[in-house]
C-alpha cells in the first residue's frame, strides 16, 4: 500500500512513518519541505496521487482555542478534500482521549478537527490516544517561571508514541472503523511526578515545584477527565521504561 502521513516529522509522525515502512508499505511524508502546505492546500493533490490511505498526525503548538480551531479545520479540511479528489480509500485521524469532556483551549481545535473528518466523503477512522510519554519532556521545557521549571499537576495514562505509530499504521492498512477503541498507556501516572522524573533523568538538579495550572483544560486533567475508560486498549511500555530507554 501507499500511505501518506501528514505531520510525518512530528513526535508521533516519525514513528508512524517508520511503522508504515516496517509493515512493508510505501510512506509518503506530507511536509512543507516536500512542497506540501496543509493550511493552504498547496501540493496536496500531487502528493496524494496513487495514495491508498492517509494518516493525519499534523499538529500545532498553541493553547489558544481559536488558533487551534483555525489550524485544524483548514489543514484537515484541505487534507480530506484532496483525499476525496485523489480517490483515497481511508483517512485515519489521531485525536485525544477525553476532549469531549473538556472542550477547551487546544482541545477545542481537536473537536473541530474530528467533525471535519466525520463529515468527510472519504471513509474514516478516528483513533483517540492519551498523552504521550514525551508530554513530560514538553512540559519540562515549556512550563517555566523565569529560570524555574514547573511540574503541572494532572492525572494521565501516558502511552509510547512509538506504540501509537504502530497502531495508526495498522489501522490505515485495514478497513475504516469510524471511532476506534481508545488507546492508552499501561497505567495511570501523576504528571508532576513524570516531569520531575524526566528532569532528574536529564541531569536537572534544581527544585521543580508542583503547580496547579488554572485553566479549564488542566483542571479537567486534574479531575481525571483525560483518563481512558475501562474498555480502552492499552500499550505496554511504562513511562519509567521510556525514560530509561531515552536517558540510560
Amino acid at each position: 500500500m501507499k500511505i501518506a502521513i501528514a505531520g510525518g516529522t512530528g513526535v508521533v509522525g516519525r514513528p508512524t512513518v517508520q511503522a508504515v515502512r516496517d509493515a512493508g508499505h510505501e510512506a509518503v511524508i506530507l511536509t512543507r519541505s516536500q512542497g506540501v502546505d496543509l493550511v493552504t492546500g498547496k501540493g496536496l493533490d500531487a502528493a496524494l496521487d496513487g495514495v491508498d490511505a492517509v494518516i493525519d498526525t499534523a499538529n500545532i503548538s498553541t493553547l489558544n482555542a481559536d488558533a487551534a480551531r483555525s489550524f485544524f479545520t483548514a489543514a484537515t479540511g484541505n487534507l480530506v478534500a484532496a483525499a476525496g479528489r485523489a480517490g483515497v480509500g481511508h483517512v485515519v485521524l489521531l485525536s485525544i482521549v477525553g476532549i469531549d469532556r473538556m472542550p477547551y483551549d487546544y482541545y477545542a481545535g481537536k473537536i473541530a478537527q474530528e467533525k471535519v473528518v466525520e463529515a468527510s466523503p472519504v471513509p474514516w477512522t478516528i483513533q483517540r490516544a492519551t498523552q504521550f510519554h514525551e508530554f513530560a519532556a514538553q512540559m519540562f521545557a515549556g512550563a517555566k517561571a523565569g529560570p524555574l521549571h514547573l511540574a503541572p499537576r494532572a492525572r494521565t495514562q501516558p502511552v509510547a508514541a512509538a506504540e501509537v505509530g504502530e497502531r495508526l499504521a495498522t489501522l490505515a492498512a485495514g478497513a475504516p472503523q469510524g471511532r476506534a477503541r481508545d488507546f492508552a498507556g499501561p497505567r495511570e501516572e501523576a504528571m508532576d511526578a513524570m516531569v520531575k522524573a524526566y528532569a532528574k533523568a536529564v541531569g536537572h538538579r534544581r527544585w521543580v515545584p508542583s503547580i496547579s495550572i488554572p485553566t479549564k483544560q488542566m483542571k479537567g486533567m486534574r479531575e481525571g477527565l483525560a483518563l481512558p475508560g475501562p474498555d480502552a486498549d492499552l500499550g505496554t511500555q511504562t513511562f519509567a521504561e521510556w525514560v530509561a530507554q531515552q536517558h540510560p
